[in-house]
């Protein structure tokens, strides 16, 4: 029997593919624990650069699995939350490949991902009203930073789903790509980030996820230890030398 999730590394980049086509990759626990694992993984690894999630068979997600629930499934995982991930995914960058439906804890996990790359027919929404439910795995908490409060509002209080194309309209996708290519798009973007140096993906992705919550006045004072880490490794200057030199940089993650 196929596991419920597959990962793949190739090239820097590790894919993990939520595979239960017959169930729209619903989460259950075993589910969210192998996702744990693979984000795990890819911490400790100083070899992989970044992740792509994607579903099986033409969806990527509609969220928890509600029968298994019934049956007393609890899709959480430690500090990591829902699904292995809406907690804490990674200090590397996660790229979200979407075809079909990211529904409910789909959509919530779209939102704890870094960069998003849609199929022209994906669909995305918090249905949790039309079952007597909230979005409580940080669907709430984060579509009104990545949408207009509006739209968000919306499309929580409605459980009506959006486009790919009024998603990334309003930018809660970074890429539009055509049926059948998310997954080939999002590994090319992933690609794309392993090609930098790793420390300064790392510290670039840190300042961006944390700053949002830092008070303007210490704002560049709490950066500051970030970057002069990242200004004083040897990576920074290899890639100096490497500019200078006309040739790619050979990084070393110090």
């Amino acid at each position: 029997m196929p596991a419920e999730v597959q990962v793949d590394v190739d090239d820097g980049v590790m894919v993990v593919t939520l595979n239960r086509p017959q169930a729209r990759n619903a989460i259950t626990q075993p589910v969210a624990a192998a996702i744990a694992a693979a984000f795990d993984e890819l911490d400790a690894s100083a070899e992989l650069m970044a992740a792509v999630l994607t579903g099986a068979g033409g969806t990527f997600c509609s969220g928890r699995d509600l029968k298994a629930a019934l049956a007393g499934d609890h899709p959480w995982v430690g500090r990591r939350g829902f699904a292995g991930m809406v907690e804490y995914g990674s200090v590397k960058p996660l790229i979200a490949a979407v075809e079909g439906y990211a529904l409910g804890g789909g959509l919530e996990i779209v939102l704890a991902c870094d960069l998003v790359v849609a199929a022209a027919s994906a669909r995305f929404g918090l249905p949790e009203v039309r079952r007597g439910r909230i979005a409580g795995a940080g669907g709430l908490l984060r579509l009104p930073g990545r949408i207009p409060y509006h739209i968000a509002m919306e499309l929580a209080l409605t459980g009506q789903p959006m486009t790919a194309e009024r998603a990334a309209h309003f930018g809660l996708v970074s890429r539009l790509t055509a049926d059948g290519q998310a997954r080939a798009e999002a590994v090319a973007l992933a690609r794309q980030i392993a090609e930098n140096g790793p420390l300064a993906v790392a510290a670039t992705k840190r300042v961006i996820s944390e700053s949002g919550d830092w008070p303007a006045g210490e704002a560049f004072e709490r950066q500051r230890p970030i970057s002069e880490a990242i200004r004083a490794s040897q990576d920074a200057a290899e890639g100096a030398r490497a500019f200078a030199d006309k040739r790619k940089p050979v990084w070393r993650n110090q």
